[in-house]
């Protein structure tokens, strides 16, 4: 039992270490998202950052290429999209869409000539957060550290649009890579907005609420990946689906009573 217990540990480490990398930055900035009423605006980005890695990814292996390719693919439709809401803020969620269908259109038509542009561009899309090496993760933890610390120091940064927008594009093309882009979404709306009730009655603990909710949607999915065989992915994203549901409903019953 000792044995097998060392032999998942060692074996979920990285995933989990990916996952809670990612929910540092993803709950502030789903919090954010949610308040800005822009859902649609973390699906555009992190597509547009799949397309860059996708088109890196044909022209080179090593990986600092592809992740400047999603860097700067995901910054400049984050201009776009600001440009977008600032200039046509009632019409901004159906633009914001239009974004990401058009990235996803463009997706697929550069990995059509590839013979594993199937497999590419559905790892980018569901991921496989399950097989994450340690040694690909300091991008996302340096990201998440200097995010840290920036947001410590000054607690009220993402309210700007200059702030919140470039910030937002480039912690999503660290994640896109790493979780793919379900997971990405996932994480950064579900707990969120599972700690909704609380954030609206005002509960301080609500952004602490949000990440227990990620944390043990994380695990959840995790585990049932593992022992279920099942893709780590989408298994997660389904994991923190239903624990923020729950948590939600949870919250709202005990805050009505």
């Amino acid at each position: 039992m000792i044995e097998s217990a060392t032999e998942l540990g060692s074996i979920l480490a990285a995933p989990f270490a990916a996952g809670l990398l990612a929910l540092l930055t993803h709950v502030p900035l789903g919090e954010q998202v949610l308040r800005r009423g822009i859902v649609f605006i973390d699906l555009a980005i992190a597509q547009m950052a799949a397309l860059g890695v996708l088109a890196a990814s044909g022209w080179s292996t090593d990986p600092s290429p592809v992740w400047w390719a999603g860097s700067l693919a995901a910054l400049a439709s984050a201009v776009v999209v600001a440009w977008l809401a600032r200039r046509w803020p009632e019409r901004r969620e159906a633009l914001i869409g239009l974004v990401y269908v058009g990235g996803a259109a463009l997706a697929i038509l550069w990995v059509s000539a590839d013979p594993h542009g199937a497999q590419k561009l559905r790892a980018l899309l569901a991921g496989d957060i399950l097989w994450v090496r340690l040694e690909s993760l300091w991008p996302l933890a340096a990201g998440s550290a200097l995010f840290a610390v920036a947001t410590r120091l000054q607690p009220a940064a993402l309210d700007r649009d200059a702030l919140f927008y470039p910030t937002f594009a480039l912690l999503i093309s660290l994640s896109v890579p790493v979780l793919g882009l379900y997971l990405v979404f996932a994480a950064l709306i579900a707990p969120a907005l599972g700690a909704s009730a609380l954030r609206q009655a005002g509960n301080p603990r609500a952004r602490w609420a949000a990440y227990a909710i990620g944390l043990i949607g994380l695990l959840a999915g995790l585990a049932g990946s593992f022992w279920l065989d099942c893709p780590s992915g989408p298994t997660v994203v389904l994991a923190l689906i239903a624990t923020a549901a729950v948590s939600g409903a949870l919250a709202a019953v005990r805050l009505r009573g």
